[in-house]
């Protein structure tokens, strides 16, 4: 029986808190759920993980309030805790609420260099590109890092625009934008992800918001066409 952590403690003063038992068994369900261990409208019963991880059903409940408020999973009536599993309209709302945020930085950034970006503005973002290259190249099958990856090419593009409450606001979609890319990756390789986001940053200094609309439009349309996980 495996344990998924100890209960954390404050540290001494000034020092980092250890992550809780809770937050550890929240990070495990969550990996889990992104590498696909639990299929979309799976049932996540505390009785079990309280059993399998050897803790208190009330460590799992917290893990698992966790995971809801991340959209990660959601109660259903008479069925206890769920994985989420993204319908249609779910996917279109999330492509657009993406679209707004990255729109929006694009467009300062734009506005603040409009004869493009600085380079200051662009190496953390190619910085992630090349990460993502990196991947491609050596762990083409852990779709979770390259999820991951891929999800931090966009967010290097929103940081870039300097706006802390952007940032913020597309910061708290992070599970939800992986649990979207972890469903298409089935339907798809991992091969010119790299090459497919350097042309984007191009596009997105030249074509300014529509290019962003056009970028997540296409993976919607890809989503959307094949089967939902």
């Amino acid at each position: 029986m495996s344990r998924a952590g100890t209960s954390g403690r404050a540290g001494t003063s000034g020092g980092a808190r250890r992550p809780t038992a809770a937050s550890l068994l929240a990070a495990t369900l969550r990996d889990r759920i992104l590498e696909g261990t639990y299929a979309r409208g799976e049932a996540l019963r505390e009785e079990h993980l309280a059993s399998e991880f050897g803790l208190s059903r009330h460590t799992v409940r917290t893990a698992l309030a966790a995971l809801s408020a991340e959209r990660l999973v959601h109660a259903a009536p008479y069925k206890g805790v769920q994985v989420t599993k993204l319908d249609a309209a779910e996917i279109r709302a999330m492509q657009d609420l993406r679209c707004a945020l990255e729109s929006e930085a694009v467009r300062i950034l734009n506005e603040t260099y409009p004869h493009g970006w600085s380079v200051e503005v662009l190496a953390p973002i190619l910085a992630r590109i090349a990460r993502l290259r990196a991947l491609e190249a050596t762990d083409a099958d852990s779709w979770r890092l390259l999820e991951t990856a891929h999800a931090a090419v966009h967010q290097a593009v929103i940081d870039a625009a300097g706006s802390p409450r952007i940032s913020e606001a597309a910061r708290a979609l992070e599970s939800e934008v992986r649990l979207l890319l972890a469903g298409a990756h089935e339907h798809y390789g991992a091969e010119g992800l790299a090459d497919e986001h350097e042309d984007y940053v191009r596009l997105l200094q030249a074509e300014g918001p529509d290019a962003v609309r056009a970028h997540l439009d296409a993976l919607t349309a890809h989503l959307l066409a094949a089967p939902l996980p």
